[in-house]
């Protein structure tokens, strides 16, 4: 009797274990297959005239300089309002709140955040921003859009990040003296740095793949202008660029040039990520 629901044991665990790595290989395979047939059919399309230059419809010619621009100028807009905004938040959370009803109100309201669609978020940026404010359809309207956007993933990833600091390190801090401020200012950050550079970068990630938000805030501009004067003017991004030139205009081939673009950046972003997490990880531990 033992040998057989041995038998039979050994058998579900060989079938979970085939299920499981069946499971992996789709995924796998999923992802070689996009980044693959993406990379193929933009990569020998890409020309220096095309990303070097501006479109001109005189001319019947495309170029997406001013998308990839846009794109980084809304990335920097971005970070530089996010970064103080949700590393504060979350050092307030972790240092200073006292009442932990308050604490879980704003954690519920930030994941609450995080799962809303962007599209709600472009239509909320569209009528405040845009029209409320007085910004108009602009690269500003669409930054500030990314800003409530990606904001939980900042202030998520440094509070679990300031959560892992070991207290001794604060307690040793405060016995010698030192202020509230200063124990936080030279103690806490240095050592969640890790957390706040990932948070980060994957925020990179996000506004560099978001389309759909910055379609009712950013607009579609392709004009080629400096970072202020881009910022107060409307401006596609290269996924909003990726969708007028598929969608509305059928240039197929540059759309693909601008996904091997994107493909790559996320590649990049993400081991980005990765390395910079067992950086600092290691440079914490020595």
């Amino acid at each position: 009797m033992l040998g057989k629901v041995s038998k039979k044991r050994r058998f579900n665990i060989a079938v979970l274990k085939a299920l499981m790595y069946l499971s992996a290989a789709v995924t796998c395979a999923l992802v070689v297959f996009i980044i693959v047939y993406v990379l193929a059919k933009g990569v020998p399309n890409i020309t220096w005239e095309l990303i070097s230059t501006k479109p001109s419809y005189l001319q019947n010619k495309i170029g997406i300089l001013p998308d990839i621009l846009n794109t980084v100028y809304i990335i920097f807009a971005a970070l530089v309002i996010v970064l103080p905004l949700g590393a504060g938040a979350a050092v307030y959370l972790t240092e200073y709140a006292k009442n932990p009803k308050v604490v879980r109100a704003i954690e519920f309201a930030a994941e609450t955040l995080s799962g809303i669609p962007s599209i709600i978020y472009g239509l909320v940026g569209m009528l405040f921003f845009c029209q409320f404010l007085g910004f108009g359809t602009s690269l500003m309207a669409g930054a500030l859009t990314l800003v409530i956007m990606n904001l939980p993933t900042i202030m998520r990833t440094t509070q679990e990040s300031l959560k892992t600091v070991p207290k001794g390190y604060k307690e040793g801090a405060f016995g010698l003296g030192a202020g509230k401020w200063r124990v936080i200012r030279t103690i806490v950050l240095p050592e969640c740095v890790d957390g706040i550079v990932t948070g980060c970068i994957l925020s990179v990630g996000r506004i560099v793949g978001e389309s759909a938000a910055l379609l009712f805030t950013a607009g579609f501009g392709h004009a080629l202008n400096g970072i202020f004067e881009g910022l107060s003017s409307s401006g596609a991004t290269l996924t909003v660029a990726l969708y007028v030139y598929a969608k509305e205009q059928g240039e197929f081939e540059v759309a693909f040039v601008i996904a091997a673009i994107l493909i790559v950046l996320t590649l990049i972003i993400n081991i980005s990520a990765s390395l910079a997490g067992k950086y600092f990880k290691s440079r914490r531990n020595k």
